[in-house]
């Protein structure tokens, strides 16, 4: 390959392993296109798919699967803890290899005008190829959820921009845009009170004080009768994931709970692992070339 895109669709069916699969085999038959992983959460009801390959294989693989999920998932009907305006909620272009942020930009809107054009779902361009400022932010856009796109896609600040001007019946709105790698991140702590759970996302969510590039919810895990503190870590470079980890430990002991494990959604770059460790570690002298696996495989 000579040039490398990830994408990381996002996707509103967390319970029907049969119907996802149904969706990933889109990914799976498309040339050029290697699928890394997927994973269900039935407490979000939320899948997340993550693929790799050349720039133009993968947008045909994601339009595919947008198109497969708009078949399968009906929202009228959906529920889950986590926020949801679209079957297919989220499609974010990843630079990976031999291709700039820029060009990622332009092939999320290539993207979004096929959903858009071929299949009558409204697409609001977000993050590096949102049109308008107050765009950038997906939970911005997210707001209101599923239900409140019917009113707010009237709203001149959030008018589609590619596609018809109100959501789709039952496969809902579609944020597409190009972006740095993401981590899903989450923390579980010993309580079922959510209000603990909620007030510890608002001590490291960016957006009330917290750390900037940081996004947090509190949820339920209802199964097994906790709660979450769900985070996106959208730079982890410049928040990593020890530095909000020691945040929530310190909160939680405040409330007098304690964190019981943690976990990541999809992927996540080496480089936030090995940052994890040196710090626990306190290591000395240490980096990211002397990883086993870095000087084997390389860049």
């Amino acid at each position: 390959m000579n040039k490398i895109v990830e994408c990381v669709p996002n996707f509103s069916e967390g319970r029907d392993k049969e119907k996802l699969e149904c969706i990933v085999d889109e990914v799976r038959k498309q040339e050029g296109v290697k699928l890394l992983d997927y994973s269900m959460d039935k407490d979000h009801n939320r899948s997340v798919v993550t693929f790799v390959g050349e720039p133009d294989m993968v947008i045909e693989a994601a339009f595919n699967a947008c198109k497969k999920a708009a078949e399968l998932i009906d929202l009228r009907t959906h529920k889950g803890e986590h926020p949801r305006m679209g079957a297919t909620d989220v499609i974010p272009l990843i630079p990976i290899k031999n291709i700039s942020m820029q060009e990622c930009v332009e092939y999320s809107k290539k993207l979004a005008k096929r959903i858009g054009e071929e299949l009558n779902i409204p697409v609001i361009l977000y993050e590096k190829s949102a049109s308008r400022p107050e765009r950038e932010d997906l939970a911005v856009i997210r707001k209101g959820e599923f239900e409140g796109m019917f009113e707010k896609l009237k709203q001149e600040e959030f008018k589609p921009d590619f596609g018809p001007d109100q959501p789709h019946e039952s496969a809902g709105v579609t944020a597409v845009g190009a972006r740095m790698p993401l981590i899903a991140f989450n923390v579980n702590l010993n309580t079922n009170n959510l209000d603990i759970a909620k007030k510890i996302a608002k001590a490291v969510r960016g957006k009330s004080g917290g750390f900037k590039y940081c996004k947090a919810l509190g949820f339920e895990l209802k199964e097994r009768n906790i709660v979450q503190v769900s985070m996106n870590m959208v730079d982890y470079t410049k928040t990593p994931l020890y530095r909000v980890f020691q945040v929530i430990e310190n909160e939680a002991n405040r409330y007098g709970v304690n964190v019981v494990g943690s976990e990541i959604v999809g992927l996540v770059p080496m480089n936030a692992l090995v940052d994890t460790a040196d710090y626990f570690l306190k290591l000395e002298d240490f980096s990211y070339d002397r990883v086993l696996e870095n000087k084997i495989y390389g860049d």
